[in-house]
């Protein structure tokens, strides 16, 4: 029988690999991501996800998951917001993420939250567990995404509410060919000349680019059975940001 196929930025794998090219990715660039997250958008993803969070709606008592939560950046906006009745999950599929990301929390004050090891396409908690889900620059590198969709609907609680932010497709021609350039020359020289790695750089632009458009996603979120989709674009659609919710009768 043959092997599904995914992508792995332009290059075609057997999608029982991608995990494992993901990790090794990560795993390269784990101890600059933060700094290289910096540099790549002049600053500009802190606003993004300070965006995102005010999306997300979350109340006092919200109980909280993100999902390949990297070095801690949307924890870190959405811990605060919740008193002793609320709960925080950071979760990524890769380890040295993890641990990078709950030792940056702490050491920042944050404490109200758990860290977890898991894989976004089969999330280990029970069906409407959820009021908030959200995924900054993750969903992308998933391997298959209507399945990650399926298992973040069902840990939703009914009513609940999914924030994908993720790169997208500029609205402006001119822009998206400015960005392309950006993208596919200065950011993998960025990447060997800050971390020596500038296939791991490589990999994510053309990651970005091999990634749905803004009305692809939504799309693909209506199929998965999300309700109220929409997209909001940031800066002129270099970066949208996602919802849905899940309904609140079957």
């Amino acid at each position: 029988m043959s092997k599904t196929k995914t992508h792995f930025g332009f290059q075609q794998i057997d999608s029982d690999d991608k995990r494992e090219k993901v990790r090794e990715v990560f795993d390269n660039v784990v101890e600059g991501y933060d700094l290289m997250n910096d540099l790549m958008s002049l600053g500009v993803h802190r606003i993004w996800k300070r965006v995102a969070a005010e999306m997300s709606e979350i109340r006092p008592d919200s109980y909280f998951l993100d999902l390949a939560g990297g070095t801690g950046d949307m924890i870190s906006l959405m811990a605060p917001r919740l008193n002793h009745e609320g709960s925080a999950i950071l979760s990524d599929i890769n380890e040295k993420m993890l641990v990078t990301g709950r030792d940056k929390l702490i050491d920042s004050g944050i404490n109200n939250f758990l860290a977890v090891q898991l894989d976004a396409q089969l999330i280990p908690f029970k069906q409407d567990s959820f009021d908030v889900i959200s995924i900054a620059f993750g969903l992308r590198n998933v391997t298959d995404k209507k399945k990650a969709l399926n298992s973040i609907l069902y840990c939703l609680k009914p009513g609940g509410k999914l924030i994908v932010l993720e790169f997208s497709k500029p609205t402006n021609e001119i822009i998206r060919e400015i960005y392309d350039f950006y993208s596919f020359e200065i950011i993998p020289k960025l990447g060997e000349l800050v971390l020596s790695s500038e296939e791991s750089y490589r990999y994510l632009a053309e990651s970005i680019r091999m990634h749905p458009t803004q009305d692809e996603l939504k799309e693909l979120f209506e199929n998965c059975g999300f309700e109220n989709c929409n997209y909001e674009n940031l800066t002129n659609g270099v970066v949208a940001i996602h919802t849905g919710t899940k309904p609140r009768e079957p």
